[in-house]
């Protein structure tokens, strides 16, 4: 228990470090003692709760969460983006440049192959990537992706932008991602060009992947990949969520549903088995399928909007 008079000596020298910016030299000379001292005495009004330091800055409360969401789910990292009073678009272009400036970042220049998956965050995510000098670089599109509708978000497209950027190398799945029958996929999956290309997907070292929810704001319907019916068949299965168009329940088991086996691309236990997935997700109607896959453990690395991830928190804490 401090003496009255130990404790006003370290409400002064706090008040002349802290509130009057003097250096903790100053402080010893006018005491008439040495700097460690000084320190010391600083630290012990920290220690008695005499002082407390607050951080104030925006980025406090996203680091909090970035730091629950690796600690809860296992991840190795977590990059979560402030998006209160953000439009739905502004949150889009404010998380594809943190996952562009964190990709480059981290990227490192010995990575030969690089997946990437489809929709409109990635394409966020492609269009604000910097041009930069990776030449060793292969791009390869994680499913399949053709035809007239919204061809700026399928994966081939992507793959080819992304290449440009990075002055890289793509390759071309040249098949639709999903197709009429189980037996077309077959034969289709069969011929070498796009054995070959599905083959690429299975190694690379990391994979860019995007997580969508077939319920809510749903690309694959608004796009046509989807209609109605699968819908509601999907949701019979306990269908919450897909990652290139491979769905998967709320515990991030891929699900039983002919759908699945229609799809040409990675096999979500494929994706499982890749050194390092990147995945970006962007929207509150996402928060299910993003907890889903966290629970599948299919990302070492999540990079969100501040909401969602607030959402994926409240709803398991």
């Amino acid at each position: 228990m401090l003496s009255w008079e130990e404790r006003r000596q370290l409400v002064k020298i706090a008040n002349w470090y802290y509130t009057d910016g003097w250096t903790q030299q100053q402080i010893a000379k006018k005491m008439g003692v040495s700097r460690p001292v000084i320190s010391k005495l600083l630290q012990k009004a920290k220690d008695t709760g005499i002082v407390e330091v607050f951080i104030k800055d925006e980025s406090v409360h996203t680091v909090e969460l970035e730091k629950r969401l690796e600690t809860q789910y296992g991840l190795q990292d977590a990059v979560v983006v402030p998006s209160v009073g953000l439009t739905p678009d502004m949150v889009r272009r404010s998380v594809g440049q943190m996952a562009a400036h964190y990709i480059a970042r981290w990227l490192g220049q010995d990575v030969k192959q690089l997946g990437i998956s489809w929709g409109k965050t990635l394409a966020e995510v492609v269009k604000e990537y910097p041009f930069e000098r990776r030449e060793q670089i292969n791009i390869v599109p994680l499913v399949g992706g053709m035809g007239t509708k919204s061809v700026e978000i399928h994966a081939n497209q992507l793959a080819y932008e992304l290449a440009k950027k990075m002055n890289g190398s793509c390759s071309y799945l040249y098949a639709p991602a999903i197709v009429e029958t189980v037996e077309l996929r077959e034969r289709l999956v069969e011929m070498q060009d796009i054995a070959q290309v599905l083959e690429e997907g299975k190694n690379v070292e990391v994979a860019l992947i995007g997580i969508g929810n077939p319920h809510k704001g749903s690309t694959m319907k608004e796009i046509g990949y989807v209609q109605e019916a699968d819908i509601q068949s999907l949701k019979k299965a306990g269908a919450i969520g897909d990652i290139g168009s491979r769905f998967f329940d709320q515990e991030g088991t891929p699900i039983e549903h002919e759908l699945n086996s229609r799809i040409i691309g990675l096999h979500l236990q494929d994706l499982i088995k890749i050194p390092y997935v990147i995945g970006v997700a962007e929207g509150t109607h996402k928060a299910e399928s993003v907890e889903a896959a966290l629970k599948g453990n299919y990302l070492h690395t999540l990079i969100i909007d501040e909401q969602t991830a607030l959402a994926i928190l409240n709803e398991t804490s």
